[in-house]
């Protein structure tokens, strides 16, 4: 799932559990910033196994429980939804292509509904044939209906939950087109790259 959709499922997490705790402006965008930091990860793709950035310790269930534990020590909500928040951003990264849930083990989990086990083993064949190997992820991510429909439903989502559970926060909001433009730029590019 890109960015852009983490940080909306944060919004809606952030928003329907507003209703019941009324966090501050501080806790709310907390909460939304663990939905999506671990994406940032990617700045380190070159330290990770076959330099995928799923395979670092940041895309773990182990930096969700981390600040899960630190919230309770501070006896802090916010930080305790902040993690739930985050480990909820590493369950959906299993659905996709998989992630390194586990981390010690160094193995790629989940259900990697997007990519078929031969392509899974025998993966850096498929990268090689285009000039960017990323290009290989990107089409297959936008050319799944299914994946575009969850953009759109998760959008959706998040537009209705603030309104209703944290109109006042509903200017946060602003943020998710540029992260949305991040990626359609990214895919039209490597679509340009690639034609060329």
């Amino acid at each position: 799932m890109h960015i852009n959709s983490h940080f909306a499922v944060g919004i809606i997490i952030a928003s329907i559990l507003n209703y019941y705790f009324s966090f501050n402006l501080y806790e709310f965008l907390l909460i939304v910033f663990f939905s999506f930091i671990c994406d940032f990860d990617v700045l380190f793709s070159k330290f990770a196994k076959n330099k995928n950035h799923r395979m670092l310790i940041t895309h773990s269930i182990i930096p969700g429980i981390v600040i899960i534990v630190l919230g309770f020590i501070l006896n802090w909500v916010a930080l305790i939804i902040s993690g739930i928040s985050y480990s909820i951003h590493i369950i959906i990264d299993t659905f996709d292509w998989g992630t390194n849930f586990f981390y010690f083990t160094k193995k790629q989990v989940g259900f990697k509904l997007w990519i078929s086990e031969e392509e899974f083993n025998n993966i850096s064949q498929y990268l090689a044939k285009y000039k960017n190997p990323q290009t290989f992820f990107d089409k297959k991510y936008y050319g799944n209906l299914i994946c575009l429909l969850m953009e759109v439903l998760i959008f959706t989502g998040m537009i209705f939950f603030i309104i209703i559970f944290a109109l006042n926060y509903f200017i946060v909001v602003i943020f998710y087109p540029f992260f949305l433009t991040f990626h359609l730029v990214r895919h039209f590019n490597l679509k340009k790259n690639e034609s060329n």
